[in-house]
Order: C-alpha cells, then sequence, then structure tokens
C-alpha cells in the first residue's frame, strides 16, 4: 500500500507523503513538449495517451507519492453539451447558460461515453504507475464548475453566479443536480478504471457563507460522496473547500471524508487542534513560497512538519503550481521533506 493511501486510513508517517495541485504542467519542459506535439488544451485531455504520460512526467522527476489524472474540471460541463474552448493565455471559455434547459436532459450513458478517453488515460496510467504510487482522480464541486458554466469563464468575484444563487436560486438548483449527478457518475467511473482515492475541488468555496455555504456547496459535495460511496464504499475522498474558514469544520463534521486540503490562508495550529483528529490534513505551502524557494520556503516545510507531522499529514500547496515555478525549487521542497 503506498504512504499516501496510509495517511488518508489515518496512519501518520514519518516524512508524510508529498504531491502538488497542478504537478503536472507548464512549468515542466517535458509538459510544454508534450502540449505542443498535442494542439489545444483540450485534445491533450482526450488523447489517453499523451494525458497518461503528462501525469507520469513529474512521478518521474520528483519522485511524488501521487500522481493526479491530468484533464480539467470543465470537461464535465463539455460531456453535458456545453461548448468549451481554451483561449491562449487567458484560460477556459464556454458559451454561458442561463439553466439547466439549456442543455440536453442529462444522459448517462452519452456523459461517459464522452468521457471515456479520460478514463482510458486513467486505465494507462495506473498500468504504468508503480504500485507504490497513489492514482488520484478529481472533480469540481458543483458549485464551482457551476460557476463558469453560467459566467462563461472565471470571475473573481463569481458576481454572476452569485446573482442567480440570490434572484433566481430555483435556477441554480437545477444546474447543481445535474451536476450532482454527472460528477458522481464520472467519479465512479473513474475508480472503476483504476484510481486509488478522489479529489473534489471546491476552488470557489470562498465566497460563501452561512446557509449559501451549505446548500450550494456543503450539500451538493455531501450528495456526490453518498452516490459515489453506494458502489464504491471504501473509496478515499478529499474535499477541498478553497478559503472557506469555518466551511473547513463544517466538511469535517458533516461529511464522511478522509482529508481536508488546506490552503494557505489557514492557520496551522487550529487545523491541528479543531480538525486533524477527525481527518488527515492536506497542504498548504504558499505556491509563492514555492516561486521563491530558499530559506523562505525552508522555513514554511519545518512550519508545516512541526505543527501537524504528528498526525496524518500529506505535504502539498495551499493553490496549484504556478508556471514560474523554478524546478529547482521543487526539489528543495521535496528533499526538505523528506530529509535530505
Amino acid at each position: 500500500m503506498s504512504s499516501f493511501i496510509s495517511v488518508l486510513q489515518g496512519e501518520t508517517m514519518t516524512p508524510p507523503p508529498i504531491w502538488l495541485m497542478r504537478q503536472a504542467g507548464r512549468y515542466l519542459p517535458e509538459y510544454r513538449e508534450v502540449r505542443a506535439k498535442a494542439g489545444g488544451f483540450l485534445d491533450l485531455c482526450y488523447r489517453p495517451e499523451l494525458a497518461a504520460e503528462v501525469t507520469l512526467q513529474p512521478i518521474r522527476r520528483f519522485d511524488f507519492d501521487a500522481a493526479i489524472i491530468f484533464s480539467d474540471i470543465l470537461v464535465v460541463p463539455h460531456a453535458l453539451g456545453q461548448r468549451l474552448w481554451f483561449e491562449e493565455g487567458e484560460g477556459p471559455r464556454l458559451d454561458p447558460i442561463g439553466t439547466a434547459g439549456d442543455l440536453s436532459p442529462y444522459d448517462g450513458e452519452k456523459l461517459l461515453s464522452h468521457l471515456e478517453p479520460v478514463f482510458e488515460a486513467v486505465a494507462q496510467t495506473r498500468a504504468e504507475l508503480d504500485d507504490e504510487k497513489a492514482l488520484i482522480g478529481f472533480c469540481g464541486a458543483p458549485w464551482t464548475v457551476a460557476s463558469y458554466m453560467i459566467a462563461g469563464r472565471g470571475t473573481p468575484d463569481l458576481a454572476p453566479i452569485r446573482a442567480v444563487a440570490k434572484e433566481a436560486p430555483e435556477r441554480l438548483q437545477t444546474v447543481i443536480d445535474l451536476l450532482v449527478e454527472a460528477s458522481s457518475d464520472y467519479l465512479c467511473r473513474k475508480v472503476e478504471a483504476g484510481v486509488d482515492c478522489l479529489q473534489i475541488f471546491e476552488s470557489w468555496a470562498g465566497v460563501l457563507e452561512g446557509a449559501d455555504f451549505d446548500r450550494w456547496s456543503l450539500e451538493p459535495v455531501g450528495r456526490i460522496i453518498e452516490r459515489v460511496r453506494r458502489q464504491h464504499p471504501h473509496i478515499p475522498i478529499i474535499v477541498f473547500p478553497r478559503k472557506s474558514g469555518e466551511g473547513y469544520l463544517k466538511v469535517v463534521e458533516r461529511l464522511p471524508v478522509q482529508a481536508v486540503s488546506l490552503d494557505q490562508t489557514v492557520d496551522l495550529e487550529w487545523a491541528k487542534e479543531v480538525l486533524q483528529s477527525n481527518v488527515a490534513l492536506q497542504g498548504n505551502i504558499d505556491p509563492g513560497l514555492l516561486i521563491e524557494g530558499g530559506d523562505g520556503l525552508q522555513r514554511a516545510v519545518d512550519t508545516l512538519l512541526e505543527t501537524l507531522g504528528n498526525g496524518p499529514l500529506i505535504v502539498n500547496l495551499g493553490h496549484g503550481i504556478d508556471k514560474t515555478t523554478p524546478i529547482e525549487h521543487v526539489h528543495q521542497l521535496v528533499d526538505r521533506v523528506r530529509g535530505r
């Protein structure tokens, strides 16, 4: 069994396992080479042999303890019939929707057929990945994915979806319900293809508070977990409710998760006292410190290990690795964690 899965089962490992969100990406020259060969970003996501290759690249270079299958959270709305494309240097674009009625009625077989290249990439990666390395499958949480579907792009303040939530909550609910069903089927199929655990990314949880967090984030994510666990009762699940503050405690108390991923704003002493006795913790080094490297990065690693290292811990970043990150700083991080 991998040390990563052992931690998700509640064990304390020394040194703790490490992987990085967005570890397969543009900071690696080998990734840029494959990306150029693929053409567009979606072509890379939907060509299994290339998606498997870039998934494995950071494992070969840094010997991380887990790989995360290369894809994007927006392949789900794409499979639901929403037009999706990526503008170079600007990110994803979609044709904005008003309600789930703008999409075809949910057809699970059609969704899974569209996403078959992702599942094939999972199978190819698992076949090539060492048994001691875990393979992570993921999806975006419904609130986060719906924010892109409604706005047609990423929006810093999430004004479009927040307006719909306030003025026409029943419209938003239809989209959320659709995404719960689609995401559940998607994750179950990834487990069947060979992933060892799942992570649900709630990247935009930080704009939700109180009852809104409960309705639009906690409850839909809980429904996805419930559906997945009906078919795969033992699959470990990590939730990343980024910048949700007290939302972390709600996730831990109300959802049957094995770990939460901490963003860099979370106080580590609070996380140790309030969260770590219930779940494993993943995170939360500032990606900016990884860009800088040197003493600041070293101190952050030492503080993380000193504070959380006596409990179940997975070392990671508080958000995805930045494309400008020097490779030598990633080696510095890995070496410091492993005491080399």
